[in-house]
């Protein structure tokens, strides 16, 4: 990839995440809006991606920041980095971001499946440390995979998005909501 080509992909990926960071909606986001902003005509843009959504999924990708990898020695630490990923980002446009997505997600089947899309690699990697827990014996043998994620990330959600409890201290957060959960799925 040539440097005037990564400069591009650059510019194009921060005017859409400026233009939504400054309120417009999923709907309303135009691919002329981000070709002006980002100083390219719109067969630029469609020389990179097929539509507005391939866009989209590309810039919010890049909101949510990399994915962690858990190391895979301790199902405790690999719940710790994982949850402690929940809901934080590496970008200070998201806080404006991410809340007005919501009604959006509900709104349309098209943006629910755009959420999916960028959330579906975080549940994995989780749901492949609850499974190898449950292998080594470190969890239950009859743990609900899918509840006990619910029961991981709901809390970071609730905090890192609503403010919900503002005495909680965000950096032990995750440990905490580990470890009340393992006690909880901890084999017997």
């Amino acid at each position: 990839m040539s440097d005037m080509t990564s400069t591009a992909d650059e510019a194009i990926i921060e005017a859409t995440l400026d233009l939504l960071a400054e309120g417009s909606t999923v709907e309303t986001l135009s691919i002329e809006a981000i070709a002006a902003r980002a100083g390219v005509g719109k067969a630029t843009i469609y020389r990179r991606w097929p539509g507005k959504d391939a866009l989209l999924l590309d810039a919010l990708r890049r909101l949510r920041g990399v994915v962690p990898q858990p190391a895979g020695y301790s199902v405790r630490d690999d719940l710790v980095l994982l949850v402690g990923a929940v809901g934080r980002h590496i970008d200070p446009r998201a806080a404006r971001i991410m809340p007005c997505l919501v009604p959006e997600v509900n709104r349309s089947p098209d943006h629910y499946q755009l959420y999916q899309n960028i959330i579906e690699p975080r549940r994995q990697l989780m749901r492949e440390v609850l499974r190898r827990g449950i292998r080594t014996g470190e969890l239950r043998a009859d743990l609900d995979v899918e509840v006990a994620m619910a029961l991981l990330t709901g809390p970071m959600l609730m905090q890192r998005m609503l403010r919900w409890h503002p005495e909680l201290d965000e950096r032990i957060l995750p440990e905490r909501v580990v470890d009340g959960v393992l006690e909880g799925i901890g084999p017997r």
